[in-house]
């Protein structure tokens, strides 16, 4: 009878999945490795060792007591995290390696499985120093650095507390030569303090100072009165079906348009980042047209029947037009995106290279489509009232690398010689 049941446990015993995850391929200094392990008995025994020519040098293990008789049933998959990098091998080098994972399966058969990933051992941290300028940043603007990075590196730019703004090659200049546009953000702290970085496959990172004198800007904040007219046109005009926020309550509906899809939109322009050209399509000072009803990081108080329900900011200029109106395009550039955007109703966004990008909202109509060239002062389509938009105007914005940022700089040609051309002239 105990052979019987013997060979029935040795029959219900299981092997153990085992599986690198996120992916691992390269190993520096300190590098964080997470193993799923899978058993529904568990497992009795883990080890990790990294080889490398011809030796194998242990980075993790742990044991617990078997249980080969009694093992325990629907254990669920389980996380390991351990580091395989210099700080825990001495003796590792630049160059291949390997990482193997082995677990022993806590069941009467105590199968042994195991997992392993070549790796590239990367150990050479990068080196970043910035140029020597006065760098002078308005809040809610922007600057651009040049720096020189050097070792082993695979990303560099700017860091500005929680954002981060790729670098480009420096026009004209050897390959370590780098150059950044960067914003301070509007709502950023005064007491942040921008940094040029590099960092490695390994995700080795340094980052370097600067100089920089920040102008901190005090925006304005206004009251926005709703009332169930104006609520009704905004709510049903962009979702007429409720599928937003069902129900007939309108200041429900138009909070959930106001905040979630207006976080939403933001993030969709963010996303046009990746949309970009890396050389020069603007031309000159950024083209400035009707009167500015709005201004960049205007923060609206929304009141409904005397109290305060909501409170947003908008980031952009609305720039009044007339009905039946051509909306311009500021510079010349490339259309990236060209279709309704919730709240921004009809919107054209153009690239104007590097990261930088200018938004048109409202429109009543879109004369554009994704990928054409426009030069400027090119017509885009028609002024209107779309998306949330009390009146015909148009909401004019920019942004670089996915962050808003205030329009007035790029109208300023001065400006814009001084403080971005100057500097990636290859004479400068």
């Amino acid at each position: 009878m105990i052979v019987v049941v013997a060979i029935a446990m040795m029959a219900l015993s299981t092997g153990t999945t085992l599986a690198v995850t996120p992916a691992l391929q390269t190993i520096g200094v300190s590098t964080p490795v997470t193993v799923e392990v899978s058993n529904p008995h568990g497992v009795r025994r883990v080890t990790a060792h990294v080889e490398q020519n011809g030796s194998q040098y242990p980075v993790y293990e742990e044991s617990v007591p078997a249980r080969r008789f009694f093992w325990q049933r629907h254990q669920p998959p389980r996380r390991i995290t351990f580091d395989a990098g210099k700080n825990k091998v001495s003796n590792l080098k630049e160059g291949k390696a390997r990482l193997v994972v082995e677990a022993v399966a806590n069941d009467l058969r105590g199968d042994t499985d195991q997992t392993g990933v070549d790796v590239n051992v990367v150990l050479a941290a990068p080196r970043v120093i910035a140029d020597d300028f006065q760098h002078y940043i308005n809040q809610a603007g922007m600057e651009l650095i040049t720096f020189t990075v050097t070792g082993s590196w695979s990303e560099a730019g700017v860091k500005v507390g929680a954002h981060t703004f790729r670098s480009y090659p420096l026009p004209g200049r050897g390959p370590d030569q780098r150059f950044a546009m960067f914003a301070y953000p509007w709502d950023a702290p005064a007491d942040l303090t921008p940094v040029v970085y590099a960092r490695n496959v390994a995700g080795t990172e340094v980052t370097g100072k600067f100089w920089f004198k920040l102008f901190p800007k005090k925006f304005r904040e206004r009251d926005f009165v709703l009332d169930d007219k104006l609520m009704d046109k905004l709510v049903n005009h962009i979702d007429p079906a409720g599928t937003l926020e069902p129900g007939p309550d309108l200041l429900t509906r138009f909070l959930k348009i106001n905040g979630d899809m207006r976080r939403k939109n933001n993030q969709q322009l963010y996303d046009l980042r990746q949309k970009t050209e890396e050389k020069i399509l603007w031309n000159g000072p950024f083209l400035h047209w009707g009167k500015e009803e709005a201004m960049f990081a205007d923060t609206r108080d929304y009141k409904y029947i005397g109290k305060q329900v909501d409170r947003q900011t908008h980031l952009g200029f609305d720039l009044s037009d007339v009905a039946n109106g051509p909306v311009h395009a500021a510079n010349s550039g490339k259309v990236v995106y060209a279709a309704d955007l919730g709240i921004f109703g009809n919107c054209v966004v153009l690239d104007h290279g590097y990261g930088l990008q200018s938004i048109y909202g409202h429109m009543q109509r879109i004369d554009v489509k994704v990928g054409d060239m426009m030069e400027k002062d090119g017509k885009l389509g028609i002024a209107g009232s779309t998306g949330l938009a009390e009146g015909v105007h148009v909401h004019f914005g920019m942004q670089i690398d996915g962050v808003q940022i205030n329009p007035r700089e790029w109208w300023d040609e001065h400006w814009i010689h001084d403080r971005i051309l100057s500097k990636l002239t290859p004479e400068h």
